[in-house]
């Protein structure tokens, strides 16, 4: 299966999501901001990073690329897209999403292993986790607090959209500990945390974000 990553200018973490993406046994297929094709991919990794130097606000710019015309347009036919952290924030921001990332409520960049309950698992970018598993998995951000009003938090939760939520501890203020989302239909996934540095006990906390790409693969296989 081919996945696509997309780098932008300022994408950080785009050559460590292809090479998760090759773990997981899938085809790592190189995407531009600028391209008005998706290359017949079966899915897309937005990644982390500082797209567009994170000008304005994270991921405002990046919402008007060529990419995410495409992105959008494939997301709302059923395309399964991933967003990680900075790519959170350009979900967010392309109204894929609900809410938005806002900084830190300590006014700090974080950087550590976090420890992550995994709520949804029915998603294909989870469906390989058991419901509720505790997993750690890198965290790196500046302006990762999740907040949306009552009303969008209340729908997240009563429809089982929180994917993932922060434990032992809130590193960033996010609301009600929100590490990550879905859409209504489930295709789409922002999360804050990053799972593509948490695949291999050689680098970072062991193999626990590796579940993210064999999902996403195992749902292709299987749809």
């Amino acid at each position: 299966m081919r996945i696509g990553v997309v780098t932008f200018p300022g994408s950080l973490d785009d050559v460590d999501a292809r090479r998760a993406v090759t773990f997981a046994g899938g085809e790592p297929v190189a995407l531009w901001h600028a391209d008005h094709d998706l290359r017949e991919v079966d899915a897309v990794v937005l990644p982390g990073g500082f797209s567009y130097g994170d000008y304005l606000r994270c991921g405002a710019i990046s919402r008007f690329s060529p990419v995410m015309t495409e992105v959008v347009a494939a997301a709302r036919q059923g395309l399964p897209v991933l967003g990680i952290c900075n790519g959170f924030q350009i979900l967010c921001e392309s109204h894929l999403l609900p809410g938005a990332l806002i900084r830190n409520d300590h006014r700090r960049f974080v950087c550590r292993d976090q420890r992550l309950r995994i709520e949804n698992n029915r998603t294909p970018w989870t469906s390989d986790y058991a419901e509720n598993a505790e997993v750690s998995i890198v965290l790196k951000n500046g302006e990762g607090g999740y907040v949306a009003d009552e009303r969008t938090l209340d729908a997240l939760e009563g429809e089982g959209r929180v994917v993932a939520r922060y434990l032992d501890g809130n590193p960033n203020g996010s609301l009600r500990d929100i590490a990550g989302i879905s859409n209504e239909r489930g295709n789409v996934v922002g999360l804050m945390p990053h799972p593509e540095h948490a695949i291999e006990d050689l680098c970072g906390p062991g193999t626990d974000g590796l579940g993210f790409f064999t999902s996403v693969l195992r749902s292709l296989v299987d749809a």
